[in-house]
């Protein structure tokens, strides 16, 4: 088990989900991954952490609002939230969510990155984030699908100083990997050509499982969809899915590889 006991400045730390039913996404997230649901002060409005084999791997809570679609939100660990929500301003983000205190856990804001891709920020009290990853039902791999690649290249490497990797750079493929060298968190992927009209810039979630395939039949019996069979890549196995209200991730079969599907 890969458990984490030390998150990087700027990498992501955490996700959640944001869910219009949260019943119905717990009984999803539960049953797909095995994952221990467990229920936060009332006073967090009813803040779920997951578990898996006892260790954080994710949360979820209720849209904030009724055009708030259902989707995984990405976070990033910052020293102090609100100072890098004036840089990232400065930047060209704008504020989706202001710096809000979450009790003696930390502090969290939500921007949206000069592409329009929503991000969040975690100032970390008592809870630092994630504890385990690259495991089965833990996040495995975190990738920004761009569509001002050039934009949020930038941002991203002068706000919160990311070492990058340049994995391709042409017009048929231009992606990006950050973190330590040999050891990468995640990617920026060029997928303005990609994305269908009208998708915006977003982050996405990768999730390892032991199976893609069985897991994918288990997203459909639990009643998502799959929107893109199992493939193999030269960076391993994947499959693309949406949960039954729309959310989307990805699998990872872990052992297969560790880097993007792209």
């Amino acid at each position: 088990m890969t458990v984490i006991t030390h998150h990087r400045l700027g990498e992501p730390c955490w996700v959640d989900y944001s869910s219009s039913d949260l019943p119905a996404s717990r009984a999803f997230y539960t049953g797909l991954f095995g994952w221990e649901a467990e229920e936060g002060p009332a006073e967090y409005g009813g803040y779920l952490t997951f578990r898996s084999n006892g260790r954080a791997v994710a949360g979820m809570g209720s849209v904030m609002g009724e055009q708030q679609p259902n989707l995984w939100t990405t976070y990033l660990l910052v020293e102090d939230a609100e100072a890098t929500v004036t840089s990232a301003v400065d930047a060209r983000a704008e504020v989706r969510a202001p710096t809000m205190t979450v009790g003696d856990k930390g502090a969290m804001a939500v921007l949206g990155d000069p592409g329009g891709a929503a991000v969040g920020l975690w100032e970390p009290g008592l809870f630092r984030g994630f504890e385990v990853v690259a495991e089965s039902g833990a996040p495995a791999w975190h990738e920004l699908y761009a569509r001002d690649y050039p934009a949020q290249f930038d941002f991203y490497t002068s706000v919160f100083g990311w070492h990058t990797e340049i994995l391709g750079d042409t017009a048929d493929f231009r992606y990006a990997t950050f973190g330590p060298e040999g050891a990468p968190t995640g990617g920026i992927y060029d997928a303005d050509k990609m994305l269908p009209d009208g998708v915006p810039s977003h982050w996405t979630i990768y999730f390892g499982v032991d199976d893609a395939d069985a897991a994918c039949a288990r997203v459909l019996e639990l009643g998502g969809t799959v929107i893109r069979d199992p493939w193999d890549s030269e960076f391993g196995r994947f499959a693309q899915v949406n949960d039954p209200l729309g959310g989307m991730f990805l699998l990872h079969h872990i052992g297969s590889g560790g880097a993007p599907s792209a």
